[in-house]
């Protein structure tokens, strides 16, 4: 994660305005392993910024993806989750409770290789998503 004043050097250098809220915004990102949605970002941020709007939280979202501080996840849900940790690394969605996890000790780099290899392509990107129920849902199945 970034600390604020390279935030800050990054939306100048790239042309836009350094704004509390757009920080504020980062700032929940960065300090979140919840992959929250801009809806749960905005509904974190309402009571200390009341007239933003949701509108404002989105195209920040855009702005901090554009340089490359922010992710977008789409783990099969109505809307993305964003992450502030841009190193390629896997997720894992719980289809119970709907939590999105890092699984930041996996290795993908073997699969990324034999999917370039075995095609041909130059690989860009990547992004994994597994799907399962996490241990609290199963421990609140089962009693």
């Amino acid at each position: 994660m970034f600390m604020e004043e390279q935030v800050t050097d990054l939306l100048r250098d790239n042309g836009f305005k350094v704004t509390p809220q757009r920080l504020a915004i980062y700032h929940v990102l960065a300090c979140t392993k919840a992959h929250p949605s801009a809806e749960m970002i905005f509904s974190e941020l309402q009571s200390d910024y009341p007239t933003m709007s949701l509108a404002t939280v989105y195209k920040t979202i855009e702005i901090l993806k554009g340089i490359g501080l922010v992710q977008s996840l789409n783990v099969g849900e109505d809307s993305f989750r964003y992450d502030a940790n841009t190193v390629n690394h896997p997720h894992v969605r719980c289809m119970s409770c709907g939590c999105v996890d890092d699984l930041d000790h996996i290795d993908s780099s073997s699969f990324i290789d034999q999917v370039s290899g075995s095609t041909g392509y130059r690989l860009t990107g990547q992004q994994f998503y597994f799907f399962g129920v996490c241990p609290d849902c199963q421990k609140n199945t089962v009693s």
